[in-house]
């Protein structure tokens, strides 16, 4: 079935273009209704094609924010390609600060390939499976860790099997200006857009950048600048724009956690104390946190330790706990093996 979005947006046109996709929603009180997600299209000569989104999770607002500025700051003169920027993929849960959308109760990152008869968020997924991802070479979907949980700010890829598109999403992490470059698994459910991207054979770049809902200036910086020296690394942005401070001179500490045990959950539902910072470096056995119990005040609280060295990559945000929800990500250096391959010297 053709998806029911519909935009005013010619995708092989050149020059500038702003429109929105406009997605169907029926609801009570409005049989004719539609989401609307802005869009805007900057091509000009010959380059790459880039689909830079966030908001893919409403509660993660520095990637929406940095687009909005980029879609103002950009000058169309200096781009050479196309570049296809959508600062809000999921509205309704923009809009309501929530990690799922309030319409359907979908996790959008969960949504992929999508569905043309399904929910708004099916919808949604469904038109960049089969209209946006196929047209780009490159994916940037911005992260943070929303309400839920915290990162030490990172940009972060999967580690897929070809090794050339392996090579070339490490090298686009890289230049993303991140101190710690994060390879990860997925360990809550299949449908990523990320996975859907990689499945295409393209190029894919992600954040997570810190959490919560207070964000520091320096991650709004961070998003912003990251997105830019990934831009005029695949050279779809050229000299002459949007300044951008070079990250410093040193790579990234490219780490992993790519075994389940590496995702550490919660026992029992309580009161969360972490009490060692993002971006520490732990032995096994060291405690990380601490589990309270408001309602047994005299009992102690249940320690959560490091099931392994490592390094403190994430950890829950809120206190307020359910049994099942993830305490800590422990990271680890790659091994000398990985960072060959990463950076394509196998591949010869």
């Amino acid at each position: 079935m053709k998806n029911p979005i519909h935009t005013s947006i010619d995708f092989e046109a050149a020059g500038l273009q702003r429109g929105v996709l406009e997605v169907p929603n029926s609801y009570n009180l409005s049989g004719w209704a539609q989401v609307l997600l802005p869009i805007q299209v900057m091509a000009q000569g010959e380059g790459p094609t880039v689909l830079l989104t966030a908001g893919n999770h409403g509660d993660e607002y520095p990637g929406q924010v940095g687009i909005l500025r980029l879609m103002r700051e950009l000058k169309l003169e200096h781009i050479h390609g196309r570049l296809i920027m959508i600062p809000v993929l999921n509205p309704p849960a923009s809009g309501a600060a929530t990690r799922l959308s309030p319409l359907d109760g979908k996790n959008f990152n969960r949504c992929f390939p999508g569905n043309s008869e399904g929910s708004v968020s099916e919808i949604i997924a469904d038109y960049l499976t089969r209209e946006l991802i196929p047209r780009a070479d490159m994916v940037i979907d911005l992260h943070t860790g929303g309400r839920g949980v915290v990162f030490h700010p990172c940009a972060h890829m999967h580690w897929v099997e070809d090794p050339v598109q392996r090579a070339r999403m490490a090298q686009a992490t890289a230049a993303f200006g991140t101190d710690m470059a994060f390879i990860y698994a997925d360990v809550a459910g299949r449908g990523l857009l990320p996975t859907e991207v990689e499945g295409q054979g393209k190029t894919m770049v992600s954040t997570e950048l810190g959490g919560g809902e207070t964000v520091p200036a320096g991650i709004h910086r961070l998003c912003r600048e990251g997105v830019l020296r990934v831009l005029r690394d695949v050279r779809v942005l050229r000299d002459g724009e949007a300044s951008t401070p070079p990250r410093g001179g040193r790579p990234p500490r490219w780490v992993q956690a790519l075994n389940r045990e590496d995702y550490l959950f919660s026992p029992e539902s309580g009161w969360f104390e972490p009490r060692v910072d993002l971006g520490a470096d732990v032995k096994a056995g060291d405690v990380l946190g601490a589990l309270h119990f408001p309602e047994s005040p005299q009992r102690e609280p249940v320690l959560q330790q490091a099931s392994s060295d490592g390094v403190v990559i994430a950890h829950r945000g809120p206190a307020l706990t359910r049994q099942g929800d993830i305490l800590f990500c422990l990271a680890h250096d790659v091994s000398d093996a990985m960072r060959v391959e990463l950076n394509g010297e196998g591949n010869a």
